[in-house]
């Protein structure tokens, strides 16, 4: 989830201000790109110098530098829209005071107070303070601002007491970050079912019928769905291509008939199910089971089988699924796409034809038209296959919580 993020760190003067090295450290390894903040009083906790070298950003603490004789401006209104997020650790009871009244003293406060992203804060501070009238209520007070408290926890506190008032420790705080970052994302705990890329369907032991699919669209399509926060089972026929998402299963297979018994034993439990993969409508009658030797001067007769309809056997089968279908055409093509959207039982078909240059197998672009099962369509420009894979989710996403 943090892969990726621009992250604006608050850094205030408490003593778990040295945790802001692991914090940092985790926030880098995670992938996010990292700003600091710093009040003065947190300077004496951690150096400005060490946080640099972890953020490999410079650590701001006034509006204005001095460098070299030289003066720049920390500009708090870009800073604030550079963030996809703040994050404030530790927060003391002083900045979280001044946090809920909107007091602007210092450089942390001024961004804070221009931040229209999502702002997290981790309190840190003594029992008594964590549980005074004060706190809770500036608790409360930056919940209604939308700001979210990562709570802090039990522990051997700087006082000596031992107790609630802890910040909550580095991984912790990742933890928190990534389970709530995921949480509010459209897909969020939803099961999507792909399928991607070409089948290969043998002739002899080292012969095969298949097409020129790379596979590129459907896991694409999975990497968005990961991004949107689901739970993506793909199901890939031969092909190069991987993925690095935790949250993305993928199931490899061959032919067009071990593809339908991946996709039957993951279709139940999936909410959108969107079938990108070309698979092969036909299959030799017989394998060889030894290489076929040509023969001078006679020609070679295969005769050829149909596969199952993995599309329409999902669209026979589907209850409270949202199924998507591909069309590739070359003639007739919105006909023939709105033709197979009501054949198949689909909720929406996205068509593209080989008559557009820069759509088909091959290629890092597509051009697509979204039909949903209103007839309602939508004609895109030639894009990338990644920015393609957005307004496909995007089309999906607007349907589902119409």
């Amino acid at each position: 989830m943090l892969a990726g993020k621009k992250i604006l760190l608050g850094i205030t003067g408490g003593i778990a201000a040295y945790k802001t090295t692991f914090l940092t450290r985790l926030l880098i390894k995670a992938g996010a790109e990292v700003k600091i903040i710093m009040t003065h009083s947190a300077s004496s906790f951690v150096t400005p110098l060490t946080l640099s070298t972890l953020s490999k950003n410079p650590v701001m603490t006034d509006f204005i530098n001095e460098e070299d004789g030289s003066l720049s401006w920390n500009n708090h209104v870009a800073l604030a829209l550079w963030a996809d997020f703040m994050l404030v650790a530790p927060a003391t009871a002083n900045t979280l005071a001044k946090m809920a009244q909107g007091t602007c003293d210092n450089l942390l406060m001024a961004t804070y107070l221009s931040a229209k992203c999502p702002v997290y804060f981790a309190p840190a501070m003594d029992l008594d303070m964590y549980k005074h009238p004060t706190a809770k209520a500036a608790f409360k007070k930056l919940a209604t601002f939308g700001n979210v408290m990562i709570p802090a926890e039990s522990g051997e506190l700087a006082s000596g007491l031992s107790g609630e008032g802890r910040m909550a420790e580095p991984e912790n705080i990742i933890n928190f970050l990534n389970n709530h970052l995921a949480s509010c994302l459209p897909l969020y705990q939803k099961q999507v079912l792909i399928t991607a890329g070409p089948t290969h369907e043998p002739l002899d032991p080292v012969r095969f019928l298949g097409n020129r699919s790379t596979g590129t669209m459907g896991f694409e399509l999975a990497r968005h769905a990961a991004n949107l926060g689901a739970t993506v089972t793909l199901v890939s026929g031969p092909t190069t291509l991987t993925v690095n998402q935790s949250n993305i299963n993928i199931i490899r297979v061959s032919t067009a008939e071990e593809m339908y018994q991946a996709v039957h034993q993951n279709f139940k439990q999936a909410a959108i199910v969107i079938s990108a993969a070309a698979v092969a409508d036909y299959r030799p009658k017989q394998v060889a089971d030894q290489k076929i030797k040509k023969k001078e001067g006679q020609p070679m007769i295969l005769e050829l089988e149909r596969t199952q309809d993995i599309l329409k056997s999902m669209g026979d089968k589907k209850q409270n699924q949202f199924l998507v279908g591909f069309a590739l055409e070359t003639q007739n093509e919105l006909d023939n796409a709105k033709s197979k959207l009501k054949r198949k039982n689909l909720d929406a078909i996205v068509l593209n034809s080989l008559n557009d240059t820069g759509a088909g197998f091959g290629t890092g672009t597509n051009k697509i038209t979204f039909l949903d099962k209103n007839l309602n369509q939508k004609t895109f420009a030639i894009k990338t296959k990644a920015e393609v894979a957005r307004d496909i989710w995007k089309e999906i996403l607007e349907r589902i919580n119409a």
